[in-house]
């Protein structure tokens, strides 16, 4: 019988500290611990429409600037690990939600579909690209943070999109 392949592993750690002195402006100190360690400063408003004065990115254009980033890190990390070449690549991603309100109360909101077109440059075939995408997927943290299923990827393979 064959030995099982030897496993290891890795802990991850971000901490964030956040003030609000007025309306909507936020200051969030974001903290990367371990021996890696790093600090951010990632100040978030909302646009006048809220009540903000538009100072700094709304927070889910964090939200999904770091879904599309982490998919691409990914992406580049793991066609090195694969041996798949790739000579770059495009990633457009839709965050869409909904909120509902009922009368006065607070409104409620929920995710519809997340969304990320993937598009490779390269040799590599459509199966390998899909093989990437794949490991991508499993490979990313924000992915894998949010409710099974809801992101739905789509490859570009021979000029047509695909889902992945």
């Amino acid at each position: 019988m064959a030995d099982a392949p030897a496993t290891s592993g890795f802990k991850v750690l971000f901490e964030a500290e956040g003030v609000n002195k007025s309306k909507f402006r936020n200051d969030v100190a974001v903290h990367l611990r371990g021996s890696h360690a790093v600090s951010y400063e990632l100040p978030t408003d909302e646009g006048g429409i809220h009540g903000g004065d538009g100072s700094a990115p709304y927070p889910l254009a964090y939200f999904t600037s770091s879904l599309t980033a982490c998919v691409m890190t990914q992406i580049r990390a793991f066609s090195k690990r694969l041996g798949i070449t790739v000579n770059g690549f495009t990633v457009n991603t839709r965050c869409h939600w909904e909120a509902r309100q009922v009368g006065n109360a607070p409104y409620e909101s929920a995710p519809i579909e997340f969304t990320m077109d993937i598009a490779i440059e390269g040799p590599a075939s459509d199966a390998d690209k899909r093989r990437l995408v794949a490991a991508a997927q499993k490979g990313c943290f924000v992915e894998q943070s949010l409710k099974p299923g809801l992101v739905k990827h789509r490859l570009l393979c021979d000029g047509q999109w695909v889902s992945v």
